[in-house]
């Protein structure tokens, strides 16, 4: 899942403390490279789930060649649910991973979708207290109830996964880049 990468719409939180070209710059280095590293697989398809809705038509040189899903109105959790529960995914599973975490990788995803052939869901933490990722076993579909659950904040994955039916596994602990302070503990390789 991903804003489309224009200036003075994406990494609101990071271009208040670093300034907006280093968080579009951001932005688009990071999307591009989880392209690149995650893409081409044959274990899963890889799309982008995108907001505005607008992103879906026009030029997709950003996308490198991904096709692109709208990810429709409301809140983050509602633009999840609607991607979680598409009647369009294929397979068994369906996984939703943030395009701010720089470490995820071909064997991180390989894990999850493992994980969701025995359990209902998976989450992979993020280290302020929300999550990189979230998949959901296709059937049965659990469908859980995230009305109220303060997104953004350092209490989103304790609320998201009070609300899940059925099993959960847990993936390994990833920084995502939000702030000025995880963008420099990136670029140091911490």
């Amino acid at each position: 899942m991903t804003r489309l990468p224009r200036w003075g719409r994406g990494k609101r939180r990071l271009a208040r403390e670093a300034g907006e070209r280093t968080a579009w710059r951001f932005q688009r280095l990071a999307l591009a490279a989880l392209l690149r590293r995650l893409g081409g697989d044959r274990r899963w398809r890889l799309e982008l789930a995108v907001t505005p809705d607008a992103a879906c038509s026009g030029s997709g040189r950003w996308t490198l060649g991904r096709p692109r899903r709208a990810q429709g109105g409301g809140d983050l959790g509602a633009r999840m649910l609607r991607q979680l529960g598409s009647r369009r995914a294929r397979g068994g599973a369906v996984l939703l991973i943030g395009a701010d975490v720089p470490g995820i990788d071909r064997a991180s995803l390989a894990r999850a979708f493992a994980l969701l052939r025995r359990h209902d869901w998976v989450i992979g933490p993020a280290a302020d207290g929300g999550y990189w990722a979230i998949g959901a076993r296709r059937r049965p579909w659990r469908r859980p109830d995230f009305e109220g659950v303060a997104w953004g904040g350092p209490q989103a994955r304790a609320q998201t996964l009070a609300r899940l039916r059925g099993s959960v596994a847990l993936l390994e602990e990833r920084a995502d880049v939000d702030r000025a302070a995880d963008l420099r503990l990136w670029r140091e390789g911490r």
